[in-house]
């Protein structure tokens, strides 16, 4: 049997469907308070479990019986509130189940991502050798990513089974506003404005499949990028708003506007009292220029990956509806 957690998310229910499709016997984790996502609903054949990853007895229940874990399970947020114990969590649960696995002599995929890699020397693309210099890094999520994978790689070196990928910025229909999807939904209301940054995208059907290739394989001890595509921010909103029959944004959004604009918005939050519509870390990714080099998921497993710009319609037609 398999464990996939996090599959109330964006991607770990796409990797529960798909496997599920594939006939494979799947159980899935998630909190008590969270609901079982609509994509999964009609899959009876998967069972689901309350299993919080800082609780060992309950991981330990919902390991009985399984050969394979895919570890999708992760604390998201922006705040900066939020930040050390988002860290804690990450890095805690990550542990706990690379403990597990160990001892149960379990195979392990790791999602981590492309926040947890280094940036490349302007002109080069950023490859799976490039790490993140934690003593300068600000943004929580990506020291609590990187941080988990040390724990992974701690497991490897103890004798765990394991592959860490690193998806970019995952897209696709599902994903409806939220994450991902805010950013089109953004280009929907009439985006004015766009900026002159680059990062790597990848459709989310795409990453759960190189996952479960990867699982399948008799690769180990490796991490790999998963992503399809470099595109400019200014195309990928031009695109956008071309699929919802708009006006693209016009106006270039510098880097000092970006700094003005996540400062206010921290503002307004704090007034407000609610999350912040652009934050530091958002803001400066905005303008920063990140290609990443495939190559090696696509040697490794041979995958052709989805185009962006097919991606990018199908979203657009699914908000659409």
């Amino acid at each position: 049997m398999i464990l996939v957690t996090g599959a109330t998310g964006f991607l770990g229910s796409e990797l529960a469907k798909q496997l599920a499709d594939k006939g494979e016997a799947v159980r899935c984790t998630k909190r008590a308070a969270s609901t079982i996502p609509a994509l999964l609903v009609s899959y009876t054949q998967i069972e689901w479990v309350d299993a919080d990853m800082l609780d060992i007895f309950a991981l330990e229940t919902a390991l009985d019986g399984i050969t394979q874990v895919y570890h999708c399970a992760a604390w998201v947020s922006l705040k900066q509130a939020d930040k050390e114990p988002m860290i804690r969590t990450n890095v805690t649960g990550t542990a706990n189940l690379v403990n597990l696995c160990l001892d149960r002599d379990i195979k392990l995929v790791h999602v981590s991502s492309i926040a947890a890699i280094g940036q490349a020397k302007p002109g080069e693309l950023i490859t799976e050798n490039h790490h993140l210099e934690i003593t300068t890094e600000n943004d929580g999520y990506a020291i609590s990513k990187l941080e988990s994978e040390m724990e992974v790689w701690r497991g490897i070196a103890e004798g765990l089974d394991a592959v860490i990928v690193n998806p970019s910025l995952i897209i696709g229909p599902n994903a409806g506003v939220l994450g991902s999807g805010q950013l089109f939904e953004t280009v929907r209301k009439g985006l004015k404005v766009y900026t002159n940054g680059t990062a790597g995208f990848v459709d989310v059907e795409d990453v759960a499949k190189c996952m479960i290739a990867l699982m399948e394989s008799d690769i180990t001890e490796q991490r790999y990028i998963i992503s399809a595509e470099n595109w400019k921010y200014k195309d990928i909103v031009t695109l956008a708003a071309k699929c919802f029959n708009i006006k693209p944004p016009a106006t270039l959004a510098k880097p000092w506007m970006m700094e003005l604009a996540w400062r206010a918005a921290a503002i307004i939050a704090f007034i407000t009292r609610s999350a912040p519509v652009l934050d530091k870390i958002a803001a400066k990714s905005a303008y920063q220029v990140r290609d990443f080099d495939n190559s090696k998921i696509k040697a490794a497993i041979g995958i052709e990956f989805k185009p962006i710009s097919k991606s990018v319609t199908d979203i657009c037609e699914r908000l659409n509806k």
